[in-house]
C-alpha cells in the first residue's frame, strides 16, 4: 500500500521541520531527492522548463562530486538546490557527530556551486531524530519534509494511483516529492508531466523552496 500524503497527525508529532508553505496562493513546491544523475536529471529539467516550473533539488553530497555539471545546470536554469547528505546516510542508524559532519560537507560544496544558498535540508527516507533536529536547526538549516509523495521510487506503483492522489490532494503551498534518480526513472517520466499537466489547467504555478 502507498500513502500519496502525510497526515496532519504525523506532522504534528514531528516539530522542528517544514511539511509545507501556509499562505502560497496557488503555488506547489516541487522537490526531488536523491541526484543529481545526469541522464534523468536532464529529462527532468526539460519537464520543468515546458512549463515554466522551478523546483528545489535535494542533492547527496557525492552524487554533486560526481556530476557538478549537473549541478550547475539545476542552478543555471532557476532552481534551489538543498541538502541531502553525503551519501544518503539514514538519520535513525547514524551517530549525530558524523550525521551532522556529511550534511555540513555537503552545504559547503552547495555553496561552491550556488554561493548563499539557502540552508534547506531534507532527511533521506524522511528519517531524523528530534536531537539532529534540535542540532540541525541551531546551525542554522531548515529541515524541509514534505506534504504529498509520489512514490515514484517504487518500480510496482500504480502510476494513475498517483497522478490522481496528487492531483486530488496537492494545494496552496503543498511540498510535493519525486526524485531524481535511475531508480525512480521509468515512474517519474510517467507521473511528473501529467501531474504537471494537471495542476497547471487548475491554475496552479509550480516554485523553489527559498
Amino acid at each position: 500500500m502507498h500513502f500519496f500524503s502525510v497526515p496532519r497527525v504525523l506532522r504534528r508529532l514531528i516539530s522542528g521541520c517544514t511539511w509545507e508553505r501556509p499562505g502560497s496562493h496557488k503555488t506547489i513546491y516541487l522537490s526531488f531527492d536523491d541526484g543529481p544523475s545526469p541522464k534523468i536529471t536532464g529529462q527532468i529539467l526539460e519537464l520543468l522548463a515546458e512549463f515554466n516550473a522551478k523546483a528545489t533539488f535535494f542533492c547527496v553530497g557525492e552524487n554533486l562530486l560526481r556530476y557538478p555539471e549537473t549541478g550547475a545546470q539545476i542552478i543555471s536554469e532557476g532552481h534551489t538546490i538543498g541538502n541531502h547528505t553525503l551519501r544518503h546516510s539514514k538519520g535513525w542508524n547514524t551517530p549525530i557527530k558524523i550525521y551532522i559532519d556529511e550534511i555540513d560537507q555537503t552545504q559547503h560544496i552547495i555553496n561552491r556551486l550556488q554561493p548563499n544558498a539557502p540552508k534547506l535540508f531534507r532527511p533521506p527516507y524522511g528519517r531524523i531524530t528530534p536531537k539532529q533536529i534540535s542540532e540541525l536547526t541551531s546551525r542554522g538549516y531548515e529541515i524541509v519534509l514534505w506534504s504529498e509523495l509520489s512514490c515514484d521510487y517504487d518500480p510496482n506503483v500504480n502510476i494513475q494511483k498517483s497522478i490522481g492522489a496528487l492531483s486530488k490532494n496537492s494545494k496552496s503551498g503543498s511540498i510535493v516529492v519525486f526524485h531524481d534518480s535511475e531508480k525512480a526513472a521509468a515512474q517519474v517520466l510517467q507521473i511528473l508531466p501529467a501531474y504537471l499537466q494537471k495542476m497547471s489547467e487548475s491554475g496552479f504555478g509550480f516554485n523553489c523552496l527559498h
